[in-house]
């Protein structure tokens, strides 16, 4: 079942996504080598909560019913999504893609965005900014009339184009009151196939791309997920509201990107 959401119930989405914009960009001001992924959740957890807000992924079940123990997902290097924080220290040169959720006044947000730690090599550089102008790139099909696979297939052409893989067996999803709803948005597909979008569905689309060959391997953990060739992988994702003629993004990369140009003086 696909949800429409009224004018009001967006701006609820909005509200509670632009947190977790907020929430990234305290953890952002706290990313340097020697800090651990950790100390990072445990900022962003205090920071949800002073808000008001929970944090979603606390608790939330894997398929194998083992509930998710912390507030972030940090993924680092090669490992794609659902990176569990630990107090291993980051490394100069490492990236690490961290994915947050909350749920302000019933309402989820779901944002991520793959950051770098001190220097890093120019070609795991182009990489992120290739999976970010893929995430855009795919919003810029979230309209009404549209279909999901114009979405996939947007992200998926601009990657691959670039030499790079597309991850298949993780993908977008609806949003609302639950974290994930219907319809699922896969970063490949084909134009004008799949679910029709109509205004007010909210979604959220999250490029997964990878440096080397997109086959995955999941951790002892049962939820880390990570490259099977061990070559780095990158994560945007935005929260948007489907509207005639352009998206609504919901989310905001500005806050962090705010912390990051002023960590770069």
């Amino acid at each position: 079942m696909i949800y429409l959401k009224t004018d009001d119930e967006i701006e609820l989405l909005r509200q509670s996504n632009l947190l977790v914009g907020k929430t990234l960009a305290e953890v952002a001001k706290y990313i340097k080598p020697g800090v651990t992924t950790k100390q990072l959740d445990i900022i962003a957890e205090e920071f949800i909560r002073d808000h008001g807000a929970i944090p979603t992924f606390k608790g939330f079940p894997n398929p194998y019913g083992e509930p998710y123990p912390a507030s972030l997902c940090t993924s680092v290097n090669e490992q794609v999504v659902h990176g569990v924080p630990n107090d291993r220290p980051l490394e100069e040169g490492d990236i690490v893609s961290i994915d947050c959720g909350t749920n302000l006044n019933g309402y989820c947000g779901d944002s991520a965005y793959t950051f770098c730690v001190g220097e890093v090599d120019e070609a795991i550089k182009a990489l992120l900014r290739t999976t970010k102008e893929a995430l855009y790139k795919g919003i810029a099909q979230a309209v009404h009339g549209k279909r999901v696979g114009d979405i996939g297939a947007a992200v998926e052409t601009h990657c691959v184009a670039q030499g790079y893989d597309v991850v298949r067996e993780f993908v977008g999803h609806g949003i609302g009151r639950e974290m994930h709803e219907e319809p699922q948005i896969p970063n490949y597909g084909k134009k004008g196939t799949g679910v029709m979008l109509k205004t007010g569905m909210c979604i959220a689309i999250e490029p997964m791309i990878t440096l080397g060959k997109r086959k995955l391997v999941m951790h002892a953990d049962k939820w880390t997920v990570s490259t099977a060739d061990r070559l780095p992988a990158a994560h945007f994702e935005h929260t948007v509201a489907v509207r005639q003629g352009k998206a609504d993004i919901l989310s905001s990369f500005e806050f962090i990107e705010a912390v990051l140009a002023e960590k770069a003086i």
